[in-house]
């Protein structure tokens, strides 16, 4: 059984695990971490983007399940997120989003890219998010870029080549994997006043989405 302190990475707080002695578990500088402790896919980061958490500490142990077979899991709430279609003007004041996710090895290292535009504005993130899939590095950069947007009033306009994520946000698709990560997404759409997904073709020359490729791929190039 392995324990787990609860910290802060970024802007989320997280599980961290320990060792045996109580103390953070460190293997070549990183320590594992998990967003929920029920969740299949974990992440490798370094100890020093870690921080402590304000308040009582929390630490949980994992508790293996008497019964093998897993439980039944709850329906999942049908995705709220609208699918735009190309072509169509998006209003003045949308933000705009463009999403990608890339894996080494499909499950292997993986990271993801998000590049926002705001007007003249633009933000970007490139994230190095450990061992997962290419699915899970997609739906990861669809979460991250939606938790970056501060004014969720606004209209929102997300572009992805993931026909998987697509499917699942858009168009009611039931998530037989990562069912956790998904019901997350799920959660922070019903937050928003007005938001939209876009079907993109990948690596077809579309400035967004190659800038959301390379931060992604930028992400497993640095962590190597």
């Amino acid at each position: 059984m392995t324990d787990w302190k609860r910290m802060r990475f970024k802007k989320n707080k997280v599980w961290v695990s320990l060792g045996p002695d109580g103390n953070l578990d460190v293997q070549d500088g990183k320590v594992l971490i998990k967003y929920q402790l029920n969740q299949a896919h974990e992440y490798r980061i370094n100890t020093d983007s870690l921080h402590l958490l304000e308040g009582p500490e929390q630490i949980e142990t994992d508790v293996p399940p008497v019964d093998p077979k897993p439980p039944a899991r709850p329906q999942q709430p049908p995705a709220k997120a609208a699918a735009g279609t190309s072509g169509e003007d998006h209003p003045a004041d949308a933000i705009l989003i463009h999403t990608d996710g890339a894996s080494s090895g499909n499950p292997g290292p993986s990271g993801i890219g998000v590049h926002m535009q705001y007007g003249p504005h633009a933000k970007e993130i490139s994230r190095f998010i450990g061992i997962a899939t290419n699915n899970i590095a997609e739906l990861e950069a669809i979460r991250v870029g939606l938790e970056a947007v501060k004014d969720r009033k606004k209209p929102v306009r997300i572009f992805t080549d993931s026909s998987y994520a697509f499917g699942l946000l858009t168009q009611g698709w039931k998530a037989k994997k990562n069912p956790e990560l998904v019901a997350e997404i799920r959660a922070l759409l019903n937050i928003f006043s007005d938001i939209r997904f876009y079907k993109v073709k990948g690596h077809a020359g579309d400035p967004g989405n190659e800038r959301a490729d390379q931060l992604a791929t930028d992400a497993i190039k640095q962590n190597r």
